[in-house]
């Protein structure tokens, strides 16, 4: 295997790739139907934030996957997990709209062979350990972005906040989790004073360097968003944690990276009152047919390097089916998004593994 390029390095190398993977691309749709990838080869090679990749939706979902196994097993680069905090039990609950209990397809497994078998309707904990023991079981495979939809947000009175969070992340995914500390940190020594310097400095490592690592993405949910009465959603109540671990020299801790949720024009980070918090968001995560609508400069976000997760990508005119759409039709929208700069195009196509397994380069 070849050395992987340094960070920041690779724009040569991105340019090619995207005339590759445009004609690649093209051959592939002309046979679409048998299962042809359209991955551009030589994309592990892209820094994490110069390639774009498909993701799932609502993963845990028993109707969409038995197994949250099964869903890693299509090649997707994005799983999705719905949490709860329930402050009765302590417990992180994994559910659509059970906030008491468990309601997924997570099995608590030890071993790859518990990973198809055994019974559902685990906690977030025993999601994570799933996830863990596939990637054990798959060593190299693509970086995987883990999508936490806190539906209620946080508890922390209840001691159910961001630090008790990442613990139980950092307990259960250990040295696989790809922290904001290591984003910050300067491949020479030192690290970058923000996610945001770090972020526009390029350092987000390879796919190569990133292969069996996971990413944390973190959104306010529903429920929460919808909430008149709460004022501090979760976005907000993770990046002041990361920025005060940052201050304290605590940066390690924090394993998540906080996120803007909504697809607007300008920098969506205005909308911090504290401009404080602004630079510790790197991850934003809209509606790509908002995205796509011609309001949004869309090249603002790759330009920086940031990552940007476009949702609902079967809804961009014209919309396609939102369960299984025609092969060729999928991936070519997986297409249309990544020139559209997205980093994930995130979808319900569960059953179109040669989309799920589909990279391509950024822009």
């Amino acid at each position: 295997m070849s050395e992987p390029l340094p960070r920041g390095r690779v724009p040569r190398l991105r340019a090619a790739l995207a005339g590759a993977a445009a004609i690649g691309l093209g051959l592939a749709l002309v046979g679409a139907g048998g299962g042809t990838s359209a991955s551009a080869a030589g994309a592990e090679s892209l820094p994490l934030s110069g390639a774009t990749s498909s993701g799932l939706h609502n993963t845990y979902d028993p109707a969409a996957f038995p197994y949250l196994a099964q869903a890693l097993d299509t090649g997707t680069s994005m799983i999705e997990l719905d949490v709860w905090d329930d402050f009765i039990t302590k417990e992180w609950k994994v559910s659509h709209s059970n906030p008491l209990g468990n309601s997924n397809n997570c099995v608590n497994a030890s071993t790859p062979a518990q990973l198809y078998s055994g019974g559902a309707n685990k906690n977030l904990e025993s999601c994570l350990d799933d996830v863990r023991v596939w990637l054990g079981a798959h060593p190299g495979h693509a970086p995987l972005m883990i999508k936490l939809e806190m539906k209620a947000g946080f508890q922390s009175r209840f001691g159910l906040g961001p630090a008790q969070l990442d613990q139980a992340i950092s307990a259960h995914l250990g040295s696989a989790v790809f922290r904001p500390a290591d984003l910050l940190a300067k491949p020479g020594g030192g690290q970058y004073a923000t996610l945001d310097e770090a972020a526009t400095a390029g350092n987000w490592p390879t796919r190569a360097q990133l292969a069996g690592k996971v990413i944390l993405e973190i959104i306010p949910g529903t429920v929460e968003e919808g909430n008149p009465t709460d004022t501090l959603w979760t976005d907000k109540e993770y990046a002041t944690y990361l920025r005060d671990l940052h201050t304290a020299g605590r940066t390690a801790q924090a394993q998540i990276f906080p996120t803007v949720h909504g697809a607007q024009s300008g920098d969506p980070r205005a909308r911090y009152a504290d401009a404080s918090l602004r630079p510790w968001f790197v991850l934003f995560d809209g509606d790509a047919a908002t995205y796509l609508n011609g309001t949004i400069d869309t090249a603002w976000y790759d330009a920086h390097h940031y990552l940007l997760v476009m949702t609902d990508a079967h809804n961009v005119a014209p919309a396609l089916d939102g369960k299984n759409p025609p092969p060729a039709d999928a991936q070519a929208r997986i297409a249309l998004l990544a020139k559209s700069h997205a980093t994930i195009a995130s979808n319900d196509w569960t059953a179109l593994p040669q989309v799920q397994g589909l990279t391509l380069p950024r822009g």
